[in-house]
Formats: C-alpha cells, structure tokens, sequence
C-alpha cells in the first residue's frame, strides 16, 4: 500500500493489546508506535581500527581500554559501514542558541493533529513585557490562530505551537513531521458505518451512550492513582518518623531581565508595512514568494 508522502513507515509491532471501553461496550485493540525518532545516534569507534568502543571507552573487540584521543564519533549509515564527522563538523551543525522563540506562521488552531503534541511548557512575560504578551494572547484568541515557531532549548532545535490557554500562553513542542508513522499498513476498517455493516439502530445506540457519559472537561476528574497510593506511603512513612536528612545545596538567586521601552504601535505599524513591501514587491524574475520569504513575513 502506499506510504502517505512525508510520513515514516508503519510500525506494525504490537507494542500493548487491550480494550477501549464505553459503557458495557468493549473495543478490542492494539497499540503501535505513532512516532520514531529522527535524532543522529553516534557510536563510538576506535579510529586506529574503526571498531566499536563501549561507553566505558572499551574497545569491544579487543576489549582493551581506549585512549579519548583515539575515539572519534560516525553515524552508521549502512549495515557495518561509518561516516565519520569531526568535532568541528557536528558543531557547525548545531542550531544557533538565540534564546528566541521565533514564530514562522500563523494557522489556524483545530488544523494541528494532536498526535504532533509532544510537551508543553508556560511562558509568563519579564520586566516590562506584559503589555505585549497581552496584544499577543488577545489577538491570537480573536482570530483562532496558532503561532508555529522553532526554539532551541539546550543546544536542541525544537518545532512548537505557541497557543493561548486562559490568561496565559503555552508553548507545545511538537513532532516534527518525518516523527510521524503512518498507519496506512495497519489492518484498520474501512470509513464510514455503511462500508462497516453497522445498523441504524446499532449506531443511534452507540451515539446515545456517548452522550450519556458526555461531561464538560476537567482535569481534577481524572486522578494519577499510582502517585496518590505513592504520597500516602510517604504520609504514613513521615508519621512513623521514617525520614532522612539530605544536605541542601544553595540556591541561586533568579536573573532579573529586562526590557526596552518601544512605542508598540509604531513597531506594529512597521511591521504591516514591511509585510506589504515584501508581498507586493517580489524580486526580479520571481514569479511567486518563496518560503524564506513567507517565513520573514510571518
């Protein structure tokens, strides 16, 4: 069957089998991998000898202790065959740390599949930055959009979803695209109730059942029983003086930033009209923006 353009391959390893459950209906059902990870994995190898070394600097097939001026670092890119990269190459590959949450695009916030939320983070404003956080928040909840932006956090780059949630705004890593598994080779049944042979009336009493168990949504509902059972070990530990010192170590005292006072709309009013310029003045010989170009625009 056809892989879906841009996805990685099905996994079709079974990786939990169980039971969705509504009502007194069971669903029997496996669960595969939805995500793989598109990270450089590097290994340790001997340069005298291109074998493999372990993480204890252990040359695994002479099982002699290395010297670190002798390990290089290759990616496998083929069964037994290395590319090997310097230092010096793999750091210029690194993103540049600007400490800056870029957003690229703005789309619309229901067009983002929840399969590419990965972990979100709170972003609060600094020093004289509320007002705009603010604009920022407000204008994003008039429109219903999203903004799509790149953050490197320790070194890695991330894609992200800055998106307003009550008086604040979340920042959601997302997947990036080639993360994404298809499922295409899974052996799912076809859409629709008729393709299915599901009856009028087995359908009407499936959508009634789930109206009935409809509620509004409230994370307080739906506890962690492992972490309750947890903290009342700790409870009865603490009261049966079960407890031991451990040393603190000091704590620093948090940066303080801060900000330069701009005249905000001013600064919005360049920023329509450099959006204007570059979209209605494309270059010599150009026949359409290009991506760079949106991405400046955004």
């Amino acid at each position: 069957m056809k892989q879906d353009k841009g996805l990685a391959p099905t996994s079709t390893r079974t990786m939990w089998k169980g039971a969705i459950s509504f009502g007194l209906v069971h669903i029997p059902v496996g669960l595969y991998s939805a995500t793989r990870d598109t990270g450089i994995d590097f290994d340790w190898l001997d340069k005298r000898s291109m074998e493999p070394v372990g993480y204890r600097r252990i040359n695994k097939a002479t099982g002699k202790e290395m010297a670190p001026s002798d390990i290089v670092k290759g990616v496998e890119y083929d069964d037994g065959r290395y590319v090997i990269l310097t230092p010096e190459e793999i750091a210029s590959a690194f993103p540049k740390i600007t400490q800056t949450i870029e957003i690229e695009a703005f789309v619309d916030a229901d067009e983002i599949p929840l399969i590419y939320l990965e972990r979100p983070y709170f972003t609060a404003p600094l020093a004289r930055g509320a007002k705009v956080y603010a604009l920022l928040r407000e204008a994003l909840h008039q429109t219903g959009k999203v903004g799509v932006a790149k953050v490197v956090i320790q070194t890695k780059q991330h894609l992200a979803v800055l998106m307003p949630c009550g008086r604040g705004l979340v920042l959601n890593l997302l997947r990036w695209g080639g993360e994404i598994r298809s499922f295409e080779q899974l052996d799912l049944p076809p859409l629709t109730a008729r393709a299915n042979r599901i009856t009028e009336g087995e359908m009407e009493m499936a959508v009634k059942l789930i109206h009935d168990q409809t509620q509004k949504w409230d994370a307080d509902d739906f506890r962690n029983s492992f972490a309750e059972e947890i903290h009342k070990l700790i409870a009865a530990k603490v009261k049966a003086g079960d407890v031991r010192e451990v040393a603190k170590s000091a704590e620093k005292a948090p940066a303080t930033g801060s900000a330069d006072i701009v005249d905000l709309t001013a600064l919005l009013k360049r920023s329509l009209e450099s959006n204007t310029r570059k979209t209605s003045e494309p270059k010599a010989g150009a026949t359409k923006p290009t991506a760079a170009r949106k991405r400046r625009s955004a």
